[in-house]
């Protein structure tokens, strides 16, 4: 096929669900609490699904405690979560539902890498203690391998292909995706996040995340590559026999980080969390269910 280029990639991202306003106007606030809080409330009051899944957190036995009463409204739910847990409720909802409305195929389980390389970018942020918050990381590692979505519109058999033998011959699958569009989903990735007016770091961590050398200089591009490199060591996101392609000790020695002993407590942290949020979100209502009980 001809070689995928920046206009081709415009053109297929036409194909793609529209690109979740609650997410633009939630990273637009990470670094602001007080402006997370009238952000969270406009994100998950304009979204039915979302706004469901939220009462739904907010009515479990966990969060109700000694209520009698049933949550029926988001700032009553927002009190009882709290900001940060409701916020990664809309974040990873908001993705989630876009993934699905990219028709990925479910055998490839972009979704749980994903998610894994999210919540291992998050928690190595808050590790690290680098001037890159959590939340950012957060949402850069959930939109590392946004690219794939493309490449699927572009040639979903042979995406699946790319996908199969890069598995099964431990190939790293950006030379694959290189050798058969003529570009990686690295690049499609920061392309796509450049239209949908990205942050500059958050796009150097998409297009770099396999090859951190090429943005020397950015902690997040560094967490979201040792992020990734972590969640298949750790074989996290539903990706078992899976092995590390590349580990820079670059961005290691860059972020200060020494495998030892003191590192048993962070991988512990990621597993923890990956299962529980893999569980977590298994358990929301779908979307159809979600909406019908909104209503």
């Amino acid at each position: 096929m001809n070689p995928i280029n920046r206009d081709t990639v415009r053109k297929l991202s036409r194909g793609l669900p529209g690109w979740p306003v609650a997410i633009t106007e939630i990273l637009n606030t990470l670094d602001d609490p007080d402006a997370n809080y009238n952000v969270l409330i406009r994100a998950i009051q304009r979204d039915p699904v979302i706004t469901a899944r939220v009462l739904w957190l907010a009515n479990t036995a966990a969060l109700r405690g000694q209520r009698e009463a049933e949550v029926t409204d988001v700032s009553t739910a927002i009190s009882l979560a709290g900001v940060s847990r409701l916020r990664h409720v809309v974040l990873i909802s908001s993705l989630n539902t876009f993934a699905q409305g990219a028709q990925v195929p479910s055998g490839t389980r972009f979704w749980t890498h994903s998610m894994a390389v999210g919540v291992c970018a998050e928690e190595l942020a808050s590790h690290v203690g680098e001037p890159v918050t959590a939340s950012r990381a957060l949402v850069a590692g959930l939109l590392h391998d946004v690219g794939q979505l493309c490449l699927y519109q572009a040639d979903r058999a042979l995406m699946q292909q790319i996908q199969q033998r890069s598995r099964t011959d431990y190939i790293d699958i950006t030379l694959l995706e290189q050798e058969a569009f003529g570009v990686h989903h690295g690049t499609v990735g920061g392309w796509l996040a450049e239209e949908w007016h990205l942050p500059e770091n958050m796009i150097d961590a998409i297009v770099h995340h396999h090859d951190p050398a090429g943005a020397p200089g950015s902690p997040l591009v560094d967490i979201v590559h040792l992020a990734e490199a972590l969640t298949q060591a750790l074989q996290l996101g539903g990706v078992a026999g899976d092995r590390i392609s590349t580990l820079s000790t670059a961005s290691c020695e860059r972020l200060g980080l020494e495998w030892d002993e003191n590192s048993r407590a962070l991988f512990g942290r990621m597993e923890a969390r990956t299962r529980h949020a893999t569980l977590f979100f298994e358990s929301l209502p779908s979307p159809t269910a979600a909406e019908h009980a909104h209503r």
